[in-house]
């Protein structure tokens, strides 16, 4: 390598590219369904949770979950504010941070380096939402 940038700077640049798809990927979904949640804010959530493990693991080698684990306790509360109750009782947007939490979770998963880990999870955040609800699970709702 060069005196420009390390191995280790390389590295983290691969795994931000692989974040940044991932949270595209994830966010075109949640934004296509017109959900709060989208593009941005997937890409920063798994972004930053890949960014905080990555030096985590860089910085205390032999500890690595120490940091990375506030990671998530973080980003519940941040998805804890996207859920809505409204006065008639009903709760929305639960998928939605549901969705942020694993961003966080496939962010975690990049930081360590284990990218299939993260493209499979990332797939599987795509494809969940799109499963038809259990409730009409092979039910014909024609007229």
């Amino acid at each position: 390598m060069n005196d420009l940038v390390t191995e280790r700077e390389l590295q983290f640049a691969i795994r931000l590219g692989v974040a940044v798809l991932c949270g595209m990927l994830i966010g075109l979904e949640r934004e296509s369904r017109k959900k709060p949640a989208g593009v941005s804010t997937h890409c920063f959530v798994i972004a930053g949770a890949a960014l905080f493990t990555f030096l985590s693991a860089a910085i205390d080698p032999a500890s690595p979950a120490r940091i990375a684990a506030q990671v998530i306790s973080g980003v519940g509360f941040l998805g804890a504010g996207m859920i809505l109750k409204s006065d008639a009782g009903t709760v929305t947007n639960l998928t939605t941070a549901a969705a942020v939490w694993f961003a966080a979770a496939i962010g975690m998963a990049i930081g360590f380096g284990w990218y299939v880990i993260a493209v499979a999870s990332s797939l599987f955040a795509v494809v969940v939402p799109r499963i038809p609800h259990l409730s009409t699970w092979g039910k014909d709702n024609d007229p």
